[in-house]
């Protein structure tokens, strides 16, 4: 027998050793980052964080058609004993801030979209009134903050609303044009070189030679390589002669990030892929024949180039569906990994609802939700031989942000439908959830509680070390909450106990576990120059606010730390303003800063960002705390080590933390 034919006899290897021994001689981190359009950048990921440069919505506007009112002037309302406000002889116009303010018991007409002035703070709709003269009558009252969008409530300056590593679609470039971004960073998409082999190839389009096939497999692979998500070069079809194709190799190498040949991979007598392959130079062929069905004559293979990536070469099986078996099998996950993506996730997943969820009867609702993984599937995995159902283990949260969010869709996984003759759905139902697009996956770490910019700083390493997470800004009470009943793996929270004046550490009862945070420094905030504030102590400055009727407060949202400890500066104070809610320290920040309110609570490096003075109230503790049966979860484990590492401590010190 010759050397020759001898070749033919294959070393056949384990499925995973072959991948393993392919996945040691390359670079699968995500390729280098460029900037491009944002209409340009649906399904690229993210290459850094999108920190938001303005707030959305700019400015206090409203949801509805209607009057612009104090909301206290509509208290006791009814159908029976209507309350008679004076009509503004100005009118709220479209596109213009309004120049006068809202003095008490007077309503001004303003339309849907229309920024609210000075003074008011909530909405009547139009179709809840009716005019009399230079009056209007109001048939119902409205609460603080009814039909209207407060500055930065939906996204706030300099919150990081879109994280590395994130799959962009339609939902998030649309977050990008809310934000008034042109242009994004994205990791670039990997070069992928095809070139098909055989003499007996002809391409699609073309009459076919007796003897012949049509070559399916570089339309095929090119439309897979682009699912992967990186960008195919087609290099076309290259006969059965060495130097011609050692030449298409040698072009492929120089101008991709990973090439495929399509053939000549079984070593007969006229497959000479394998050995032109071999001739590129180190660290060559690591695996020539596999143990799979279909897909046993794969070539696995690597070249180095100087001051480049090494590059790897596959020469997948030349039968069609052998060729893209093991593409998915082997290429596919390197395209994906060096294009910066995560896996797939399945269409539609069971879950429950965590509460009762109230609908209105006779029309069918299509409700966002974000999926949380349940604590209670962890525990009855760890006691039961049976695995827990599907809709045991998934959590749907709905998102209840209105019509106008724009950071709904981004948080949301899916959606669940309730039928139009349900008035609600109860609670632990299950539902079906239909997921957005086939990207979306629930994530490693669920995150609830109280926002901080430090977290955000965390989360964004913590997806470096490549476990995704998503955060729920409900505040510290609800963010507590949920970790009693196992809906999250972290809540931050900063409670402060009246009664022992310690934070946290008194809230955590049986089946939780505390980690240790860092310090915030929380304080006035108010626009320098600003004689009631500048210089003045915190005492001072608490008087000159509730002594001036025209000095109005940024509040921030029940159920948050910070409005704790605001209602205990305030002692039962209600200065104007008060009923005007923040969700974040953002969104406190931005109202003092573009004079839409005159001081409010806040943490110091959100003060300092936006240029504001800070009146220090006294430092808080921002803790974590973690369901017991989460303690030892992989990525729980994983936030425990960073915030333990001395360099990242230094860092949150550098941005404004302070960690003992």
């Amino acid at each position: 027998m010759s050397s020759r034919e001898q070749e033919q006899f294959l070393n056949v290897l384990d499925r995973d050793e072959a991948e393993r021994r392919f996945h040691a001689i390359l670079d699968l981190s995500p390729l280098e980052a460029e900037l491009v359009p944002v209409g340009q950048s649906w399904q690229r990921v993210l290459a850094e964080d999108v920190v938001a440069p303005i707030d959305v919505p700019m400015f206090d506007r409203s949801n509805v058609d209607g009057f612009a009112v104090h909301a206290e002037d509509t208290f006791g309302a009814s159908e029976t004993q209507p309350r008679r406000l004076t009509r503004c002889p100005w009118t709220v116009v479209m596109g213009q801030p309004p120049t006068r303010s809202l003095s008490a018991q007077m309503a001004a007409a303003i339309s849907t979209g229309g920024m609210l002035p000075r003074g008011a703070n909530a909405v009547v709709m139009v179709e809840d009134t009716w005019s009399d003269g230079d009056n209007i009558i109001l048939k119902r009252p409205v609460s603080p903050g009814a039909n209207v969008s407060f500055a930065g409530s939906d996204i706030g300056r300099g919150e990081t609303v879109l994280r590395r590593g994130e799959l962009l679609g339609a939902r998030d470039t649309g977050i990008l044009a809310a934000l008034g971004l042109g242009e994004v960073r994205v990791v670039r998409r990997p070069k992928v070189a095809l070139i098909s082999t055989g003499d007996e190839l002809t391409s699609p389009g073309r009459p076919l030679p007796l003897g012949h096939v049509y070559d399916s497999n570089l339309t095929m692979l090119a439309d897979a390589v682009r699912e992967a998500g990186g960008e195919p070069l087609a290099l076309g079809i290259v006969p059965d002669e060495a130097d011609s194709l050692a030449d298409a190799v040698h072009r492929a190498v120089e101008s991709a990030d990973v090439v495929l040949l399509s053939g000549g991979t079984s070593k007969g007598p006229g497959d000479i892929s394998y050995r032109v392959v071999a001739s590129l130079g180190p660290p060559g062929i690591v695996a020539h024949g596999i143990a799979l069905k279909p897909g046993k004559p794969l070539c696995l293979a690597a070249v180095s180039r100087p001051n480049r990536r090494t590059i790897p070469i596959a020469v997948l099986p030349g039968f069609p569906t052998s060729a893209i078996f093991t593409f998915h099998d082997f290429i596919a996950p390197i395209i994906r990994r060096l294009a910066g993506h995560r896996e797939a996730a399945r269409r539609t997943v069971s879950a429950r609802v965590p509460n009762r969820i109230n609908s209105e009867r006779g029309r069918t609702e299509y409700l966002l939700v974000s999926l949380l993984d349940s604590a209670e599937a962890s525990e009855a995995a760890s006691t039961t031989a049976e695995p827990p159902p599907r809709a045991s283990r998934w959590l749907a949260f709905p998102l209840r942000q209105g019509s106008g969010s724009v950071t709904a869709f981004s948080r949301a996984d899916g959606f669940i439908v309730i039928p139009r003759q349900r008035e609600y759905l109860e609670a632990k139902e299950s539902v079906d959830v239909y997921l957005l697009d086939a990207t979306v996956q629930p994530v490693d770490l669920v995150v609830i509680g109280s926002h901080c910019p430090g977290l955000d700083f965390l989360l964004g390493r913590l997806r470096d070390e490549g476990f995704a997470s998503k955060f729920l800004a409900v505040g510290s009470t609800a963010g507590l909450e949920a970790a009693r009943r196992g809906e999250c793996d972290l809540a931050g929270i900063h409670l402060l106990d009246p009664v022992s004046d310690r934070y946290n550490s008194p809230f955590v009862t049986e089946g939780l576990r505390l980690i240790s945070g860092y310090q915030r420094a929380q304080g006035l905030v108010f626009r320098r120059g600003d004689r009631r504030f500048e210089g003045q102590s915190l005492s001072e400055a608490l008087a000159a606010a509730l002594a001036d009727p025209d000095c109005v407060m940024a509040n921030r949202n029940r159920g948050s730390g910070t409005r704790i400890l605001i209602d205990r500066l305030l002692a039962g104070a209600r200065p104007p303003g008060y009923w005007n809610e923040m969700r974040s320290h953002h969104a406190v920040a931005a109202a003092v800063a573009q004079n839409r309110a005159d001081w409010g609570i806040a943490i110091h490096p959100v003060a300092e960002a936006l240029g504001l003075g800070f009146i220090s109230v006294r430092a808080e503790q921002y803790d974590f705390v973690v369901p017991a049966p989460r303690w030892d979860r992989p990525a729980v484990a994983a936030f425990r080590r960073l915030l333990a590492d001395p360099t990242i401590r230094a860092r949150l010190n550098q941005l404004g933390f302070t960690c003992e």
